[in-house]
Order: C-alpha cells, then sequence, then structure tokens
C-alpha cells in the first residue's frame, strides 16, 4: 500500500554525522529516532566503526518512493559542500523543504 499517505506512515531521508570523525551518512526511514539508536548500537555494518552519531538532517516525504529518490540524489551528488548546504538551509529560521 506504499504510497498513501492517509494510512499514517511517513518516510523520512536523514542525514547523521559521525561525533567521531565528521564523516556523513545519509539513509530514509519511516523512524528516524530507531534509525539513529541502530546506528549508534552498531546494527548498520557501514557505520559500526565511526559511531557515535548525531542527526544533522530530516525531510519528510509522503511516500517512500518520494524519499527513496531524494536519498540516491544526495548520494548521487558525492559533495560534501552539497550535504552542509541542506543542513545550512534547513538550520535557517522559516526555512521549509
Amino acid at each position: 500500500m506504499e504510497g498513501f499517505p492517509f494510512l499514517g506512515y511517513m518516510y523520512f531521508v536523514y542525514i547523521i554525522q559521525s561525533q567521531n570523525d565528521g564523516s556523513y551518512y545519509i539513509g530514509y526511514s519511516h523512524d528516524v529516532s530507531l534509525r539513529l539508536q541502530h546506528h549508534n548500537d552498531g546494527w548498520t555494518t557501514s557505520t559500526r566503526a565511526k559511531a557515535p552519531w548525531k542527526l544533522v538532517y530530516v525531510r519528510e516525504f509522503s511516500t517512500k518512493t518520494d524519499a527513496l529518490k531524494f536519498e540516491k540524489h544526495i548520494k548521487r551528488m558525492k559533495s560534501r559542500k552539497y550535504i552542509e548546504n541542506l543542513i545550512h538551509k534547513a538550520a535557517e529560521p522559516g526555512a521549509q523543504q
């Protein structure tokens, strides 16, 4: 039943930053808090060595498809500067996404 926002699921693209080395990880989830906990608890092989992580960016989507498209867009950019611009713009007062 993907794509029906009235069923209650929202999807989120998130960016977390390693407090160990400052690197970023981009992902998507319907429960960002739980997902961050999983990253910090070592459930994700690719992020285990760089824990602890902090949440630095979240954007909400009404469908999984839209969230995945945006996640892939960010990853295709392969740019730390692009990621940091997203984070900065989201932190501005009155910022809308």
